[in-house]
């Protein structure tokens, strides 16, 4: 049963419609083989960027769809209904285009952002270190500045699409200040110095390449800095507030995914004379997973809302990555408990959907990170705030 949604315009509703066909028809028949095979689906990510999929939240005078958060959030779950490869592809380059477009001047704006939003550029973003995966202040990348250009050196990992990126998004030190002096940059995949390892070999999203970037005396020109020198941990940190909210809404897909198959099962199978559905023990597991399912979306919409409406959502971000990548993982271990031997079996895409559910609890901060966040904001003496959208 997909989901039920309420939208502000047609023009929105159009587009789920439209996800909705896309993901039926062109990425349901192709997403298993990928994942099989662990190939990168880059004509996939092409066909999306014309439709228009690839910059959604981005202002339309640079060649976004201008949609609000909530909106795009729910293209995503749609997506990553069929495929949360190119679900969390379609996030990660979200993120990878936010510090040019939040921190940029209007000329780096004019030249690059078009390009980026419009669909035949992928991109990508290193925060990341081997040593420095929850504490990025503690990365050791440097950029140090030579006349016109920084020359950077280093290592990120974890990088999705690592290899396969028109260009990255890369934060690098440019001082010994840990918490100023940290800058942005924007990389060309083709500057010299810039290379890929080989993929890493994952449990899942295997059809989402995810590989350590080296640079090794990469000259970027300062042309290429976003933000300020030293603003880098303040735009990495703002841009994965939003970027949490994009994995909330894949996982939250993820999980729709596999509970619309785990009930179509259970409403065809049947055991002693009856479907299974109508055995109360295995209803009520459903009923649960639709239950999580429901509250995964309502917390990570409820957070988009703030965002949209240009209020702090830091918090409440952190609570939907954490809600809904650990509703997630219960729903597909549910959803293969469901098919019983079939659901172990590479037969159904259940097994896949559990696999891929675990990384959604670990990326963009674990769901450890997620609590320390929380915690943090309940520490601090806050009020609760009333917003008016509307005087009617």
């Amino acid at each position: 049963m997909p989901a039920t949604r309420t939208l502000a315009t047609r023009e929105a509703a159009d587009l789920i419609e439209l996800t909705r066909s896309l993901a039926v028809n062109e990425l349901s028949p192709k997403a298993a083989e990928a994942e099989a095979d662990e190939t990168f689906p880059r004509e996939v990510f092409r066909m999306l960027g014309r439709a228009g999929l690839l910059g959604l939240p981005y202002p339309e005078e640079y060649g976004g769809g201008g949609q609000p958060y909530e909106v795009y959030l729910q293209v995503l779950e749609e997506v990553a209904a069929v495929w949360s490869s190119v679900a969390v592809g379609i996030s990660v380059h979200a993120l990878s285009c936010f510090g040019l477009a939040a921190y940029g001047t209007a000329e780096q704006k004019e030249k690059w952002l078009p390009g980026m939003l419009g669909g035949e550029l992928l991109g990508a973003y290193c925060l990341s270190e081997p040593h420095a995966g929850s504490d990025p202040a503690a990365m050791r990348t440097r950029a140090v500045r030579d006349g016109d250009h920084y020359v950077l050196n280093g290592a990120k990992a974890w990088t999705t699409h690592g290899g396969y990126a028109d260009f990255y998004t890369v934060m690098a030190r440019t001082s010994d200040d840990r918490s100023h002096g940290i800058s942005c940059f924007l990389v060309q995949a083709d500057t010299p110095g810039l290379a890929a390892d080989p993929p890493e070999r994952k449990m899942g999203l295997t059809g989402s390449a995810t590989a350590t970037m080296h640079l090794d005396d990469v000259r970027v020109p300062v042309g290429h800095r976003l933000g300020e020198e030293g603003q880098g941990l303040r735009v990495a940190l703002a841009g994965l507030d939003s970027g949490r909210l994009g994995i909330a809404a894949v996982a939250t897909g993820l999980a729709q995914g596999a509970f619309d198959l785990a009930l179509r099962y259970a409403q065809e199978r049947e055991a002693f004379g009856k479907p299974i559905i109508e055995h109360q023990g295995l209803a009520f597991v459903l009923a649960d997973m639709g239950a999580a399912i429901e509250s995964a979306r309502a917390t990570t919409l409820s957070a988009a809302r703030l965002k949209d409406q240009g209020l702090p959502f830091t918090r409440e971000a952190s609570i939907a990555k954490l809600v809904a990548t650990d509703n997630a993982m219960r729903v597909t271990t549910d959803a293969v408990q469901v098919l019983g031997g079939y659901g172990y079996t590479r037969d159904f895409p259940v097994e896949r959907y559990m696999r891929e559910a675990k990384v959604m609890q670990i990326f963009e901060g674990t769901n450890q990170i997620q609590r320390m966040v929380i915690s943090r904001a309940l520490s601090r003496p806050a009020k609760g705030t009333i917003t008016v959208l509307s005087e009617n």
